[in-house]
């Protein structure tokens, strides 16, 4: 688990509100929170839990929209990753999803999903991570998906799980609702353990594909 320290303008820029909204947040006890001296600090794990649970527990869903995975995945666009570190897991899937149509910028899809990483893990425990962007240069919401031969040290998980099975996810920046109801989505879908064996499991694209459009 990563102990890093956040500032409020940090944790704005990732939930993408305002430094406002989380400072209100943050005095209602609404957020994971503590004060040094008189400034709010953010511990990464905690901030990275919290975003976890508010997407796949929530009891009210962003909006009434169905998610159909085979209007987002492609064959193609599903990889077997022989990586140890997120990095170099994460250029890979993110020159895999690049080759949509979808993409239009593939150097800016790299250095979005690499930076926002950085400032927080996308892992959300059992061996799983997804790693999200909306941008402008996207056209429609994508994703690829990388299956793992080794484990992923170093992704910060907490409960301290290697991350195995990766999903990474594109959309626009005007697809605020779709966006958050897709996360919430595979999250949800992504607890069925038998799921996540079968998929580490799977010795082809389509094997993989034909599980997750179930």
């Amino acid at each position: 688990m990563e102990d890093d320290i956040l500032t409020i303008e940090e944790v704005a820029k990732y939930l993408r509100v305002s430094e406002r909204t989380v400072y209100d947040w943050a005095q209602k006890g609404e957020i994971p929170s503590g004060k040094i001296g008189t400034v709010w600090r953010f511990k990464k794990a905690d901030i990275e839990k919290w975003v976890n649970d508010r997407l796949s527990s929530s009891s009210k869903p962003v909006e009434n929209i169905t998610v159909q995975v085979k209007n987002i995945l492609s064959p193609d666009r599903i990889v077997f990753l022989d990586h140890s570190t997120k990095h170099d897991a994460i250029v890979q899937l993110a020159d895999n999803l690049a080759s949509a149509p979808q993409i239009k910028d593939a150097a800016e899809l790299k250095q979005e999903i690499l930076k926002r990483e950085e400032l927080m893990s996308t892992a959300i425990g059992r061996g799983i991570a997804i790693p999200h962007v909306r941008l402008s240069s996207v056209t429609d919401l994508v994703m690829s998906v990388g299956i793992s031969k080794k484990d992923i040290i170093d992704f910060g998980t907490y409960d301290d799980t290697p991350v195995r099975i990766l999903f990474m996810i594109a959309a626009a920046y005007n697809q605020h609702s779709y966006y958050l109801q897709t996360l919430s989505f595979f999250s949800a879908k992504l607890k069925d353990p038998a799921l996540r064996e079968a998929l580490l499991n799977a010795t082809d694209p389509v094997e993989v594909y034909n599980l997750l459009i179930k």
